[in-house]
């Protein structure tokens, strides 16, 4: 689905994507990132907006995709996985995919104007550990037990620090519904 984007991202860009703006507290996320992917072409000469036959069910699926990935960040419990490949795929895969996350998380919230005076301290620290691993060299890694251990603890810290994020900047309040 994500072929018929302009940007072209990865799997787990686009899903770094759509989890920066669900936690960076967008209004409305799941159309926010469609437009970003997929955007509705400007009308034709006829008024309409015509959608490419590639697109209009990319769209489908996508915001599928985007509604659940909601609920699930929201739900209770720790049910939020990062689309990232599995231990089955060599670490260099995963770690350009956990790049490729964070790189798409920090486009939303850079697509939201998020403003260091609109974060906590400690939210501020994350976006700004997040765009150290943004400059991480993948090139020379090797594959060994020390560089495993290290992206596992990374992604483990990812996961928890966007969620802090979401926690301070789009969880519902008690009383707020």
């Amino acid at each position: 689905m994500l072929q018929a984007s302009p940007l072209a991202p990865t799997p787990s860009e686009a899903q770094g994507m759509l989890c920066g703006l669900i936690c960076g507290g967008s209004a409305a996320p799941e159309s926010a990132w469609l437009d970003l992917l997929l955007p509705i072409p400007p009308l034709n000469p006829d008024g309409d907006a015509t959608l490419d036959q590639e697109v209009q069910p990319a769209r489908a699926v996508l915001g599928a995709l985007a509604r659940r990935t909601q609920e699930r960040i929201a739900g209770p419990g720790l049910d939020f996985p990062l689309l990232l490949p599995d231990d089955s795929h060599a670490l260099a895969e995963r770690a350009t995919a956990l790049y490729d996350w964070v790189r798409g998380f920090l486009f939303s919230i850079g697509v939201l104007g998020l403003a260091e005076r609109d974060l906590s301290a400690q939210a501020q620290e994350v976006l700004r550990d997040f765009a150290d691993i943004t400059r991480l060299d993948l090139n020379q890694l090797r594959q060994d037990e020390e560089n495993e251990a290290a992206l596992t603890e990374l992604t483990e810290f990812v996961w928890v620090a966007a969620m802090l994020i979401y926690e301070e900047r789009a969880a519902p309040r008690p009383g707020s519904r």
